[in-house]
């Protein structure tokens, strides 16, 4: 080795040690929290329910979904929360229930919003024990990893929308494609017009010009809203009603039969509740109340505290 080279090459190692850890760590876009619940099936080895969590978790935080950069801290936190109620070992078919759920973090504060929530009724699917969890977006044939890849894309597409007005509309459409893609698959929720709340349904209000309201509302609540909740609360809760009165009630004014709307509602009603409660102007309340409970009537003792 050169001796001018010798001399330089600690500087060299030193500089791109530096490079290298001054530089953003990226990540995948999930951080999710896999949960089955197994207690309905008995006289089965738990094994098989370990690793199937173990498998799911591995499956949606280690695959990058996108091509987008994330970096470590802007992962998305989300839960599956799986029930099991039936099991049939010799056929390695589960029926089961979950609830989906994602988090954001609200600028300047500690709390935690919630993204998006709702129930999978039809979240049935078959898996063997180690068997590999494979994904091809473009040939759909896998039941288990086509639930979780829809879900995957709904929410980054939800996500992105919070951040930037209509930001998720490319990972939307991939989560659309999925829901048509998977049209094939012997399992209930792929199915249009089936169930008004199933996943073609959601997705499809999503995508729905009609309803872009109701994705420029995921924009104008949560940044131009709730993240100014801590610097300036009162600017933030006149940005939420203007958010309310033009996008959400334009939403169900286009679709007054998407459920989507009514979705959102339901939770975010003890949140909505607080933002009201002992704030404004008893005109602004009236008029949140008269939104709120024409979108969703069986929340009225939530939209009570907002008249407060």
């Amino acid at each position: 080795m050169p001796r001018n080279l010798k001399r330089m090459l600690p500087k060299i190692l030193l500089t791109s040690w530096l490079i290298f850890y001054s530089w953003p760590l990226m990540a995948q876009e999930l951080q999710a929290v896999v949960n089955i619940n197994h207690t309905q099936i008995q006289g089965t080895n738990n094994a098989i329910f370990d690793n199937l969590q173990n498998a799911l978790t591995q499956f949606l935080n280690d695959r990058k979904w996108t091509d987008l950069q994330f970096q470590k801290n802007e992962r998305i936190a989300c839960s599956f929360n799986i029930t099991v109620n039936k099991y049939d070992q010799q056929n390695n078919t589960f029926s089961c229930k979950a609830i989906i759920q994602a988090n954001r973090p609200v600028f300047n504060s500690t709390y935690t919003t919630v993204l998006y929530s709702n129930t999978d009724n039809n979240f049935d699917f078959e898996y063997a024990e180690f068997a590999q969890l494979e994904f091809n977006k473009e040939h759909i044939n896998n039941q288990l990893t086509a639930l979780c890849a829809y879900y995957a894309y709904l929410i980054i597409g939800i996500n992105l929308d919070s951040f930037s007005p209509m930001g998720g509309t490319d990972i939307l459409q991939q989560c659309l494609n999925i829901a048509n893609n998977a049209q094939g698959l012997n399992f209930a929720g792929w199915k249009s017009f089936d169930d008004d709340r199933n996943r073609f349904a959601v997705i499809n209000a999503y995508t729905d010009e009609k309803l872009s309201p109701f994705r420029t509302l995921q924009y104008d609540y949560y940044r131009k809203g709730l993240d100014q909740m801590a610097t300036n609360p009162e600017k933030a809760r006149v940005n939420i009603t203007t958010a309310l009165e033009e996008n959400l009630w334009k939403a169900h004014e286009n679709r007054p039969l998407s459920r989507l709307p009514q979705l959102w509602t339901d939770y975010k009603k003890d949140e909505l509740a607080n933002i009201y409660q002992g704030h404004g102007t008893q005109k602004e309340k009236e008029r949140i109340y008269d939104i709120l409970f024409t979108l969703n009537a069986s929340l009225n003792e939530s939209w009570e505290r907002i008249k407060q």
